[in-house]
């Protein structure tokens, strides 16, 4: 169990640096909306933070 808990955050902050590598700070307060939505169970406010994060990481690769 703690292994999982220990492989979640370093995936989490991996995704992280890579969402702030190529977005900057819109990047980053994204992935703030979708873990708060996550963690509030707000479907509506995850789903569309994530499609919204997944079309601009899209558009971000060269």
């Amino acid at each position: 169990m703690l292994l999982l808990s220990a492989v979640l955050e370093l995936l989490a902050y991996c995704a992280g640096l890579a969402v702030q590598a190529k977005l900057g700070a819109l990047g980053v307060m994204l992935m703030l909306t979708v873990m708060t939505g996550w963690k509030a169970r707000a479907e509506k406010l995850t789903v569309v933070a994530v499609c919204v994060l997944v079309v601009l990481m899209l558009r971000a690769v060269p």
